[in-house]
């Protein structure tokens, strides 16, 4: 059974570029801004980029992780911050893309005082940037932040904040699952469809229970054992294979919501699916293996589409939160994809090359509106 260093050595394989310095790195991808943190009170070793800030301040979640290396956290930080700012403009959110990266284990070096130094690096930023919870991360963690900060999302609901947010990416998982079942076969009814959910924890559990209330088969697989037993405990019917198993059973939707990269040189000939949909990011290992997808007619819902719905709801936070309304605008994320499958049509170009020409052009667009002279002094 795969391991979780196994799969972070095809992270790290797959992922990573040459080493490069850090202004071509930003010059590369457009970044704007990268700041290292350290405080020596508490160790805390952090980095936050912000890539884009077009559309608004930047918002992204603090993903905390024991990485091999600081080009291995460097790497992370950009790809990341990058896919928040193509994820707040697809989804119409008045943001623009940050991510913040702790260097350390999320199971042995969290401490209250931690993350108040880590909130007190996110206030020097004065409101450019916005963060909250990602993998490693939970919600009371930022109940500390909160102490030095204001600037922060997806609180628990006891301290003001929208609560789970998985609640709400799981449902859009499943708008977008519904919407490219449409495009590749001809209806978004999905039951008697076998899913493959690559990822149990707080999102895919969640999405189990989705497909199986529509009528779907399930496989699972996950590499945290104790994620695999709440899920056979409570839904007895799902498959459970070995991690390194998942890519090569035969289904219909193959779905990553674990890590980014899954989707390379060594597992795309593996697939039997017709369609990919999960919540993971960055699942492409590069961008060229769109363009791979789009040469074996697997349809791919590009990722920081589909897993938008987190980002919806924290984004609502900060407009006043309105449950009602972070389901509505999740819903979009089927038309949204639909439309990100006619330009791939249209122009014969991979569904990943679809979507992000799509938000490229809006961000131009907006960078226009935006230059028009409204009167003001200069």
């Amino acid at each position: 059974m795969a391991t979780k260093e196994d799969e972070i050595k095809t992270v790290k394989e797959t992922v990573l570029p040459p080493v490069q310095g850090i202004f071509e790195a930003m010059e590369m991808n457009g970044h704007e801004q990268v700041v290292f943190n350290y405080d020596k009170a508490t160790g805390l070793k952090t980095i936050i980029a912000i890539h884009d800030t077009t559309l608004g301040p930047a918002l992204g979640g603090c993903r905390m992780w024991n990485y091999g290396s600081e080009q291995e956290a460097v790497q992370d930080v950009l790809r990341l911050s990058r896919g928040m700012t193509y994820k707040c403009a697809v989804s119409g959110e008045g943001f623009g893309g940050g991510k913040a990266v702790i260097w350390g284990d999320p199971h042995q070096d969290k401490s209250d005082e931690l993350f108040q130094a880590f909130g007190t690096f996110v206030e020097t930023l004065k409101g450019r940037f916005y963060t909250g919870t990602d993998v490693g991360t939970v919600g009371t963690d930022f109940v500390s932040a909160r102490k030095q900060t204001e600037y922060l999302v997806g609180l628990p609901e006891e301290y003001g904040g929208s609560g789970n947010s998985a609640i709400i990416t799981a449902y859009g998982v499943l708008r977008g699952m519904k919407a490219t079942a449409k495009e590749a076969f001809g209806s978004e009814n999905l039951t008697g469809k076998t899913v493959a959910i690559q990822g149990l924890g707080k999102v895919g559990k969640l999405l189990v229970s989705y497909l199986l209330e529509d009528g779907a088969k399930v496989i699972g697989t996950d590499i945290y054992q104790e994620n695999v037993e709440i899920v056979k405990a409570n839904f007895p019917s799902v498959e459970i294979v070995a991690p390194e198993k998942i890519y090569g059973v035969q289904c219909d939707i193959f779905s990553p919501n674990a890590l980014g990269a899954v989707l390379n040189d060594e597992t795309i000939p593996q697939l039997t699916c017709r369609v990919i949909c999960g919540a993971a990011n960055n699942v492409l290992a590069q961008p060229r293996h769109g363009q791979v997808l789009h040469d074996r007619n697997i349809l791919y819902a590009p990722d920081y589409v589909v897993n938008a719905g987190g980002l919806i709801e924290v984004a609502e936070e900060l407009h006043g939160f309105n449950k009602d309304r972070a389901f509505q605008k999740a819903d979009q994320i089927y038309d949204i994809l639909l439309q990100i499958y006619r330009i791939s049509k249209l122009e014969n170009i991979p569904t990943s090359d679809a979507a992000d020409r799509l938000v490229e052009r809006k961000l131009e667009t907006i960078q226009r509106i935006q230059n028009k002279y409204l009167g003001k002094k200069r």
